[in-house]
């Protein structure tokens, strides 16, 4: 017998309509994401071994990466993303749960995802969608766009001496004898310097095309990484666009050759050298090169404003890499959604 404060079916249905009427972007998600191609690679990557008898089904894999998608379209914790499921009926119709079917805990949600992370799958969902994209006529064209984004974790407290070591590639000897304190220290995370500011973390460095605004490469490193430095692997074949933008940090007789070797054109921005400063022509061209450029600052803008920030919680760079990666990930879901549907403005 139904208690009064028991919902019933009509109930919850009415709640679903609610939801939709107000323009659920979650619902959208669910609907128009092709996630029935991630499932293979999902289950071939995750190798699960078959389970003792009467032990607990695991999870199904398709339910633990749309998990993560919450995660990375709210940058949200482990245990925040356990609470907000249960809470949050929109979550609980996105992932095609009951109000009565067990919810995976935030243990569970980092086991799945550290899996992902050892397999180095989500690289590979990354390049499938891409592959879906240009099926569905959104090729990368018109001009690539490059640039860098900070990535900041929690800071390390760890002293100047610490810091001298870690960097020179060793570990601080006293770290040996306590293990506990080893496990919560990321070795790889690295401080930089921008604007005059402190930064620690790391580095997501994309290859946005300039008529779709679509992450189309990435590539995550520590944040010490000179955005140069990465220029060559982030770069796509002419079809993608002859035209390669970048900021000044980009410029340098090595990349423009590389550049030209690959049959491309350079929109790097010019700069100013020891003694020999940006001419009147070259200010006017590094203005309407801006223009152009700034296409990638919406993409990260939107990370950080529709997407709850960039802060990750995680230890080392093959855990960045793979919460970095479902970022991107993300963002090109959203991005599809506003290219392909017709009423953007729920999910933009």
């Amino acid at each position: 017998m139904q208690t009064p404060d028991q919902l019933s079916f009509f109930d919850l249905a009415n709640r679903y309509n609610a939801l939709s009427h107000k323009g659920d972007p979650l619902e959208q998600l669910a609907q128009h994401i092709p996630w029935a191609e991630f499932r293979p690679l999902l289950e071939k990557s995750l190798r699960r071994s078959k389970r003792p008898k009467g032990g607990r089904p695991p999870f199904d894999a398709m339910l633990m990466f749309k998990v993560l998608v919450l995660q990375a379209l709210y940058n949200l914790s482990d245990d925040q993303t356990e609470y907000q499921i249960r809470d949050r009926l929109s979550f609980m119709r996105f992932l095609g749960l009951d109000l009565d079917q067990r919810i995976p805990d935030a243990k569970t949600i980092w086991l799945f995802r550290e899996t992902l992370a050892q397999a180095g799958v989500v690289e590979r969902l990354f390049k499938q969608f891409d592959r879906y994209l240009a099926q569905q006529g959104l090729q990368a064209r018109g001009g690539q766009v490059i640039d860098a984004s900070l990535v900041p974790v929690p800071t390390q407290r760890n002293t100047r001496a610490e810091n001298a070591t870690l960097q020179a590639g060793d570990m601080p000897a006293d770290w040996a004898a306590h293990p506990a304190k080893r496990r919560q220290k990321d070795t790889q995370a690295r401080w930089t310097v921008k604007h005059g500011g402190s930064h620690y973390g790391y580095k997501n460095h994309v290859n946005v095309d300039r008529h779709h605004k679509l992450i189309r490469r990435y590539t995550v490193t520590d944040a010490a990484v000179h955005d140069s430095q990465v220029l060559t692997p982030l770069v796509l074949p002419p079809s993608a666009g002859r035209d390669v933008w970048a900021d000044a940090a980009y410029r340098s007789q090595e990349i423009e050759g590389h550049l030209q070797q690959r049959q491309l054109r350079s929109r790097i921005q010019y700069k100013g050298y020891r003694n020999t400063s940006v001419t009147a022509r070259q200010k006017a061209s590094n203005h309407r090169r801006a223009r152009i450029r700034a296409r990638v600052e919406h993409v990260f803008g939107h990370q950080v404003m529709a997407m709850g920030g960039k802060l990750i919680r995680t230890i080392g760079l093959v855990r960045a890499r793979t919460k970095i990666g479902l970022r991107n990930l993300t963002y090109n879901f959203h991005r599809f959604l506003w290219l392909t549907q017709s009423a953007p403005q729920q999910v933009a």
